[in-house]
């Protein structure tokens, strides 16, 4: 069963004289019990889609439906059904993190006792807290109190927008276990993020750019439509190599990755020879060229320019 289904949606926003395409017809279905990732830079249309999704935002055409609802025509149902976490941290500041988990819990009707077997296992670790303001905690804490409010009421599919961001890689760890835990209980989940590893987390991702929509696969099926040699460089002038290789009229793209630049030509010929001569013309010393395996990152950037 499809617990997520997006059919050509159009969102546009206008801003005095100017149109700004925030979504360009997207389309895509997440099945049933599936942790499933939007992934792309700020500006792709994340957010939006989310607040279209979750029925806060209305798309000006196509159709969208949660659990077998209509967005529109059954907002109120679906409302009852999900969970929301946006980006930004909109809990109550100045609640302690026992009465903003009470207050969540009366708006659906329900109380901590009832659903708190769905919720322990990660409010045990905030629990020690629990008369602290919501505004005073770190955050990766008040991640876990945010998470926490969004599966009080039980929610069949959960939305997470962009949760990780800005929070340690420790916490970033730890949430990620528990949202593979969250899975087991059968509860669907729709998270984007701006970090391309975290793509390797999800069963299936959709790499998004600019609101289009540029690949929907499992990671393995992503890194597997690089149909090209991926070479790495390395030398002492970082700067000036980038601007020597992307320079040479046989390179399709080069760009820095870590403390390497990553190359792909536009013919499979031999890139370590290729880059030898970029390498030796340019004068460069402590030259160290490799062939590597692609990652998300790559194709990402692969796809962007098709």
């Amino acid at each position: 069963m499809q617990a997520i289904v997006v059919d050509n949606i159009v969102m546009k926003y206008k801003v005095k004289k100017s149109v700004t395409d925030a979504l360009k017809g997207i389309s895509f279905a997440v099945e049933k019990g599936e942790i499933f990732g939007i992934i792309g830079p700020d500006g792709a249309g994340k957010t939006s889609l989310f607040r279209i999704l979750t029925t806060l935002l209305l798309a000006d055409s196509g159709n969208a439906s949660v659990d077998g609802f209509d967005v529109i025509k059954d907002y109120k149902e679906i409302r009852n059904r999900v969970g929301y976490m946006p980006g930004k941290f909109s809990l109550y500041q100045d609640l302690t993190i026992q009465e903003n988990l009470e207050f969540f819990a009366s708006l659906f009707g329900t109380s901590i006792e009832e659903n708190y077997d769905l919720v322990k296992e990660i409010y045990v670790q905030i629990e020690p807290f629990k008369t602290r303001r919501a505004g005073q905690l770190s955050g990766g804490m008040k991640q876990k109190l945010a998470l926490c409010c969004a599966l009080i009421h039980k929610p069949s599919v959960l939305f997470l927008d962009e949760p990780t961001t800005g929070v340690d890689a420790v916490s970033r760890k730890e949430f990620w276990e528990m949202l593979h835990r969250l899975k087991i209980q059968g509860i669907t989940i729709l998270v984007s993020t701006p970090y391309m590893d975290e793509a390797g987390l999800c069963d299936r991702v959709a790499l998004m750019q600019k609101g289009t929509l540029l690949s929907v696969n499992t990671p393995k099926g992503i890194v597997g439509e690089f149909n090209k040699p991926l070479w790495a460089i390395k030398a002492t002038e970082m700067f000036r190599l980038l601007n020597e290789v992307k320079a040479d009229p046989s390179v399709e793209s080069c760009y820095p990755f870590g403390q390497l630049h990553h190359v792909v030509f536009k013919s499979s010929s031999d890139g370590k020879e290729k880059l030898e001569q970029i390498a030796q013309k340019g004068i460069f010393k402590e030259v160290e060229i490799s062939s590597i395996e692609p990652n998300i990152e790559d194709c990402f950037m692969a796809l962007m320019k098709v």
